[in-house]
């Protein structure tokens, strides 16, 4: 919900390779041989050339990287090996099968390395696969093993990124592969899987158990979702509803933190307090991770939306930061297991009240996943691919997304001192969200927001990104987010962090608080001159 995300997972691959760097795989100095393409969604940087090696770092579709050398033969997965030279100048190893090479010939690259190599000795096996006739390849992520294709299924184990397998079939969608692993048959969502051929060459075969991509069930009729463009901010004490009216400001937001058995009744307090100042509500809810464990978790939290909905709040936000292990159990991020949730929630809210509109679970804005590795965080734009590919929009009205680690104007897209990564500028969060849904569901931010340590003292450590960040740029980007979400056809929603919050040591909320120390609001006043 805060901002705290982003420091428990803001942390870039540049931090990576400054930590790993000397566990590189040591290599002479040889000419480079050109650049390479990665062709694949994703790709491990490795320590040395074989699967048995650490993954250094994580690259996406179209990286461009400097081809150094070769290994020598395939690893024991059929794999062959490129050394290249990633952005930064740390150097690694990769599947040559997840590069295009352009007009570089392979074979004419010298040989820095032996197939299946460590990095510390040169030599050594590759991670275990199975035998028998298929596709070679790894893990490019923790995957759940599975025993049919779709998450109804049973899990036989957690397989750690980079797991050496065999693909030797595929379901009907080709949205999950029929493998062996050591000699396991199960099934894998092909997505955290990365082959040295072609998937679409393996035979269909419809697994055991049945099972979907994220869910079978049908989504309940819904009434409008949201319609135009509004704009608000989460509150904590609600004492200054004169000056979010007079900014401009239709819509509050307060956080529901839910425990099984909890009565949606519970919260009839919030709805009122809200629409009793002339103001909707958005309502966050979610729940913690040490219950979801527990028979028939979803199914209870689907009740509890239920229950609220029925006491017509405006707008239900399903879960939150679901991308990370301070939301979601360590070892289990999936988005095809968030939209299960999801379909279960949005049918329980329909049902009660076809009128409040859902948003799905905003993920935190990161890209820490390369440093932290997939069991305890997802990078948020693979995520909501990921959402995307198992069904989650005809479960929404909207798509929750965060925004709150801005140092520039949100008119800017580049300029950023830190880097040019995409979560660092509001237009970025906007056209990776869009786009990954195809622009079939508007954007909703559900905290929106800059922080400040002016009145405060300095920030804590790992806050400092924002310390030059004055009052008066607060206010004006604030201003300027909201006209270019306004004017966007995009955004439907901004609900900015925050309002009123006052706790500032440790966690800095009050930095983000619109309202400063002494009780003026600078924010408000930009707001209101922009109505």
């Amino acid at each position: 919900m805060r901002g705290r995300s982003l420091t428990v997972w803001g942390v870039r691959l540049v931090v990576l390779v400054a930590l790993t760097a000397g566990a590189l795989w040591a290599a002479p100095a040889y000419a480079q041989g050109g650049t390479a393409t990665v062709t694949a969604q994703s790709a491990n940087v490795r320590s040395g050339p074989g699967t048995s090696n650490a993954a250094i770092a994580s690259l996406a579709e179209g990286d461009v990287v400097t081809l150094v050398g070769r290994a020598d033969g395939t690893d024991p997965a059929g794999w062959t090996w490129a050394q290249v030279k990633i952005p930064g100048g740390t150097q690694g190893w990769v599947a040559a099968e997840l590069l295009d090479l352009g007009g570089t010939d392979f074979a004419s690259l010298p040989v820095t390395g032996t197939a299946g190599g460590s990095s510390d000795s040169g030599g050594g096996a590759a991670a275990p696969v199975a035998s028998g006739e298929g596709i070679a390849g790894e893990t490019n992520s923790a995957a759940n093993f599975r025993t049919g294709p779709g998450t109804t299924n049973s899990i036989i184990t957690l397989l750690s990124s980079g797991t050496g397998l065999v693909a030797t079939g595929r379901n009907g969608a080709s949205d999950w592969l029929a493998v062996t692993v050591n000699g396991q048959a199960g099934w894998i969502w092909a997505q955290l899987v990365t082959l040295s051929g072609d998937a679409g060459s393996l035979p269909v075969t419809d697994g055991q158990g049945g099972g979907t991509t994220a869910t079978n069930l049908t989504p309940v009729s819904g009434g409008p979702g949201l319609t135009g463009f509004g704009y608000g901010a989460h509150v904590d004490s609600f004492s200054y509803p004169n000056l979010m009216a007079n900014a401009g400001m239709t819509w509050a937001k307060r956080q529901v933190r839910f425990r099984m058995g909890m009565s949606g009744g519970e919260v009839s307090w919030m709805i009122d307090q809200a629409h009793s100042n002339g103001f909707k509500i958005l309502l966050g809810v979610v729940g913690y991770s040490n219950e979801m464990g527990n028979a028939g978790y979803f199914e209870d939290y689907a009740r509890f939306v239920g229950e609220v909905a029925a006491l017509s709040p405006d707008a239900i936000e399903v879960w939150n930061e679901q991308n990370i292990d301070r939301e979601w159990p360590n070892g289990q991020i999936d988005p095809s297991r968030y939209t299960q949730l999801l379909a279960l929630a949005y049918n329980a809210i329909k049902s009660a009240n076809s009128n409040v509109a859902v948003i799905s679970g905003a993920p935190s804005p990161t890209g820490a996943e390369g440093a932290f590795g997939s069991a305890a965080v997802w990078n948020d734009d693979r995520y909501v691919q990921g959402m995307a590919a198992a069904g989650a929009a005809q479960y929404m009205d909207c798509i929750g997304a965060h925004y709150n680690e801005g140092i520039v104007s949100p008119t800017l897209t580049s300029g950023d001192p830190r880097d040019g990564y995409y979560t660092r500028y509001f237009w970025g969060m906007v056209n990776t969200y869009s786009a990954a849904f195809g622009g079939a569901k508007p954007i909703c931010f559900t905290e929106l927001g800059y922080l400040t340590p002016e009145g405060y003292g300095p920030l804590p450590g790992s806050f400092s990104w924002a310390g030059s960040t004055s009052v008066a740029q607060q206010a004006q980007w604030i201003a300027e987010a909201i006209q270019q979400a306004r004017s966007s056809g995009k955004v439907s929603l901004v609900i900015v962090w925050n309002m009123d919050f006052t706790q500032y040591e440790g966690d800095p909320m009050a930095g983000y608080a619109l309202v400063r120390p002494g009780g003026g609001c600078p924010a408000c006043d930009a707001l209101a001159s922009i109505r």
